[in-house]
């Protein structure tokens, strides 16, 4: 969906805030449009926490200002058009899932029928259980078809896939590019960046509350001139990292070489010269998490998946 011309659901403008002498914001400029999934990136403690709290109206900015709907984050008119997951939901354990479900649509003048919210979610089988004897990515589901029941226009998911199996974490993917598509915008937090590569149209990296980098993933990833090179060969890691144009060589935990390398087409040309006998050649340019890790520092290393589960998404 082209975003461009949509006047921005969700705003920050100079927005700053502290608590005690730790700066968590400082002068933060974000907008977010219908239709569009903006990914904030940033390692622990960056402040991406912060900045949806302010979108929100849980706190109040020191400086600058924030806006839903051009309206005071805090405004009814403006919560009753946005949805919401955080990391952490007071939810009463001893209420069933059908239960909360609807007791959340009821704060809405025109919610998503329960059944629909218990589908899109993929909660059709517990819907009688408590909430209490769900396994946490049960329970992250049910705060999803919570955030969903009041047909939001604007949805904030706070690290929505923690505790979610590979099969969940798709089926939630699949269920948020459905929202962008009908015109819901979408403001994601998330530790793995395999997630922010496949459903964002916009990344935003921050660290210590300032904006580092900003664009589409396409843009992030082209930050970083990198390849990654992975075979099946008899040559060590160590003789490889001596190559010129390599940065880093590997063995893999299934014994593949990996290297890492500013240009790809000398280091095969090498590889197939010293090695005529290697397999499974494969030349992948950098991702998201590379330009993540260089734009914050390998301290800053998020959270992956399996390799598994990243080719069935």
């Amino acid at each position: 969906m082209d975003t461009a011309s949509h006047p921005p659901l969700a705003r920050l403008h100079q927005a700053s805030k502290q608590y005690g002498r730790t700066r968590a914001l400082d002068a933060l400029d974000l907008e977010l449009r219908a239709g569009q999934v903006l990914a904030l990136l940033g390692p622990n403690g960056a402040g991406k926490t912060t900045a949806i709290g302010l979108l929100l109206g849980l706190h109040a900015p020191d400086a600058g200002r924030a806006e839903l709907f051009g309206l005071p984050p805090s405004s009814l008119a403006a919560r009753r058009r946005t949805g919401v997951i955080l990391q952490t939901a007071g939810i009463p354990d001893t209420l069933a899932v059908r239960e909360l479900v609807d007791l959340a649509r009821s704060y809405y003048p025109h919610p998503r029928p329960l059944d629909e919210c218990l589908a899109v979610a993929g909660l059709q089988d517990v819907g009688r259980r408590r909430y209490g004897q769900l396994s946490g990515g049960q329970q992250r589901r049910v705060q999803f078809a919570m955030a969903l029941c009041g047909r939001p226009q604007l949805l904030f998911l706070d690290e929505p896939t923690t505790g979610l199996d590979i099969e969940a974490r798709q089926a939630l993917w699949r269920a948020i590019r459905a929202l962008s598509a009908q015109g819901c915008a979408v403001l994601l937090t998330t530790h793995y960046l395999e997630e922010a590569e496949a459903l964002a149209d916009r990344v935003m990296v921050i660290d210590h509350g300032r904006l580092l980098a900003q664009g589409s993933v396409e843009e992030m990833r082209a930050r970083v001139a990198q390849r990654r090179i992975g075979c099946a060969s008899s040559l060590t890691p160590e003789r490889v990292a001596g190559w010129p144009g390599v940065q880093e060589a590997r063995v893999s935990a299934d014994g593949r070489l990996e290297i890492v390398a500013a240009q790809a087409e000398p280091v095969v040309r090498r590889l197939l010269d010293e090695d005529p006998a290697l397999s499974g050649l494969e030349v992948r340019r950098a991702g998201l998490a590379d330009a993540f890790l260089a734009l914050t520092g390998p301290s800053a290393a998020p959270s992956h998946t399996p390799l598994a589960e990243q080719e069935a998404a």
